[in-house]
């Protein structure tokens, strides 16, 4: 009876999953599938595979397929190349592209699935040469699929370094095979019959997980996935109709399972290029807390890192100012007495003066985009090396003037909470002396890049397509050009587009990758990144004592819920936290219910006038709505 059960199960894996089938069945088909998964062999435990942030990967599909499910699900865990066979049969040319790669990559992933002789075979005949140089001189992850007919085929399979089978064919089999290569999805499956390769009935390895995000139907964390379908397409949809942004993304996750994650609209009004789940965007504010405070809490975890210490100790440059005895603590929860921010873009401009609480700044018609002497430059040359637009490049010795102005801003002259950008706008002067390492650098080999969070970046036009990043503003009193992948915060922008509070560019997919990382204590992929202790610090309601709700560089929920002030569910526990972005983002997590929603928009398109998001309530109902599709 058990053997019946496993074939059956089989078959419908092989065969797909049923159009009309309900969630219940759903989430069982999925647990199946991830049984019917073997791993068979594992050399030097390369399964799961680790320290994202060491390898480059090059990934082969011997079936030709472009775009599968399998393809698509590495690609969510870290950066992966796809690679093509060349034409031709010739050893020599196969050793010389064999050579070539492996200089290129250090880990090969090749997918191999179940075809008819004809189909296989005239294939095997090109790429011999090719699989076989790999095997021999590279280390190769074989991930094949269906009835182990390719194994018959490629006897040369069993010196790969390690070799995955799933006896289920389909889109949650490749979905789970390639989870299951991260440390994703747990590998105990145990093989149903026999493989020409030599492996037995029974054959099958143990291999566990390391708390990275899955991608899992929603039923299988206790949520409702039409209701969440439905609720998030007519609030989203709703937006878009309204004009409140011309596209968005939503993702959802529960307990480390993304379980929604959809694009909406265009990346502009006119329509012409859709929004895709792998787009890139300006996150705005959300930088406050996935650049300086990752950081911040990794070094108090350490001891590296004092909330009381005054502001003078890791920034010596306010010693004798009115700011050298303010208190990180203070600082982190916008209560020290900082000004909310400083327009630094209209000190540049000509008849205003160099300090924003002094008479006569202004900006209007007569003098924007009217420069001081000696400021900008239309071309890159000599000391113009700060780029804003393609032509327009700043004098680098302006942040100077940038930096004198935050030291001399007044103080406020009421305590108490004021939201503020000015002290987020030095992590990236007070990193080095913490650390020894260049703000950005430091961040992408500490936290990003062992992440797998490769999108995550500041300047994305330096390294990304253009048509992969969604534009913000069309900035007609300062740059002068649409805002496409440089920062929209003139502050920042100013800055060379690397600061704390504003500047961070990357996909909802990375993002989750960081905020779960929150959500994990400080672990994921099998590292500890950041203490435990310094988590709960930092996301604890710091001064609610002062009548403050918010936390250490975390926003929090309101104490008491109001509609009119809140972005959050109104069921969101007190001890969720996250953030939101000017641009039209935000990104919340909840350590009582596991849920974990980002929310992208580029709301300023083409006009930071647009209020509608926020008049709409878009975030916060898509927000309710997951937590009334939760049903356990």
């Amino acid at each position: 009876m058990k053997n019946l059960l496993m074939v059956c199960t089989l078959m419908m894996a092989i065969t797909g999953l049923p159009a009309q089938t309900s969630a219940d069945t759903a989430a069982l088909f999925y647990q199946v599938v991830e049984k019917s998964i073997v791993l068979l062999q594992n050399e030097h435990r390369t399964i799961p595979l680790g320290r994202l942030d060491s390898l480059r990967i090059g990934y082969l599909d011997l079936n030709g397929e472009r775009g599968s499910t399998f393809e698509r699900i590495l690609m969510k865990y870290t950066a992966v190349e796809r690679l093509e066979i060349p034409e031709g049969y010739s050893a020599e040319a196969a050793d010389n592209w064999v050579a070539e790669q492996s200089l290129r990559y250090n880990l090969f992933i090749v997918a191999i699935r179940d075809g008819s002789a004809a189909e296989v075979l005239p294939a095997y005949l090109q790429q011999q040469f090719f699989l076989r140089g790999l095997l021999q001189r590279s280390a190769l992850v074989v991930v094949s699929f269906g009835t182990g007919r390719s194994h018959a085929f490629f006897p040369d399979l069993r010196a790969a370094r390690a070799l995955v089978h799933s006896q289920a064919q389909g889109p949650w089999a490749e979905s789970l095979a390639a989870q299951a290569l991260f440390g994703a999805a747990r590998l105990e499956g145990k093989m149903a019959y026999a493989l020409a390769s030599g492996f037995p009935v029974g054959a099958g390895l143990l291999s566990e997980g390391n708390e990275r995000l899955r991608y899992s139907p929603a039923a299988l964390v206790g949520m409702d996935e039409q209701i969440i379908r439905d609720s998030v397409y007519r609030i989203v949809e709703e937006g878009i109709r309204a004009g409140a942004y011309p596209g968005a993304q939503v993702l959802v996750a529960r307990h480390g399972h993304v379980i929604f994650h959809e694009a909406f609209g265009y990346h502009t009004y006119d329509s012409t290029r859709l929004v895709t789940t792998e787009d890139i965007y300006d996150f705005a504010s959300i930088t406050k807390i996935s650049t300086g405070l990752p950081i911040a809490m990794k070094l108090y975890g350490e001891g590296k890192f004092d909330l009381d210490a005054p502001w003078s100790r890791y920034y010596p440059a306010f010693r004798g100012s009115d700011k050298a005895s303010l208190r990180y603590r203070d600082i982190l929860t916008h209560q020290a007495g900082l000004m909310a921010w400083i327009p630094f873009w209209r000190g540049t401009l000509a008849g205003n003066a160099e300090k924003p609480w002094q008479k006569g700044w202004q900006a209007t018609m007569a003098n924007t985009g009217r420069f001081k002497p000696r400021t900008f430059s239309d071309i890159s040359a000599g000391k113009y090396t700060v780029p804003l637009t393609d032509s327009l490049w700043m004098h680098r010795n302006y942040k100077k003037k940038m930096l004198r102005a935050i030291r001399q801003s007044p103080l406020n002259t009421k305590p108490g909470y004021v939201y503020s950008d000015l002290s987020f706008i030095l992590w990236p002067e007070i990193v080095p002396r913490l650390v020894g390492e260049e703000f950005e650098a430091y961040l992408k080999k500490t936290f990003y890049h062992p992440l797998g969070a490769y999108t995550l970046t500041f300047n994305p036009w330096r390294q990304f397509d253009p048509d992969r990043i969604i534009p913000t503003e069309l900035d007609t009193f300062f740059r002068q050009s649409l805002l496409h992948g440089r920062v929209h915060d003139e502050g920042a922008a100013m800055l060379g587009g690397v600061s704390g509070h504003a500047g961070l560019f990357g996909s909802a997919n990375d993002l989750a990758k960081l905020m779960q990382l929150y959500l994990n204590g400080g672990h994921y992929g099998g590292e500890q990144l950041i203490a435990g202790e310094a988590l709960d610090t930092f996301t604890s309601c710091a001064a609610c004592a002062d009548g403050n709700h918010r936390g250490l560089g975390f926003d929090k929920p309101l104490r008491e819920y109001d509609s009119r002030r809140s972005y959050t569910a109104r069921d969101a526990s007190l001890s969720s936290f996250g953030h939101t972005g000017y641009t039209g983002t935000f990104t919340w997590a909840d350590p009582e219910s596991g849920l974990l929603m980002i929310f992208l928009s580029n709301r300023v398109y083409p006009t930071r006038d647009n209020r509608k998001l926020s008049e709409l309530s878009i975030r916060p109902r898509i927000h309710q709505a997951l937590y009334e599709a939760i049903l356990r």
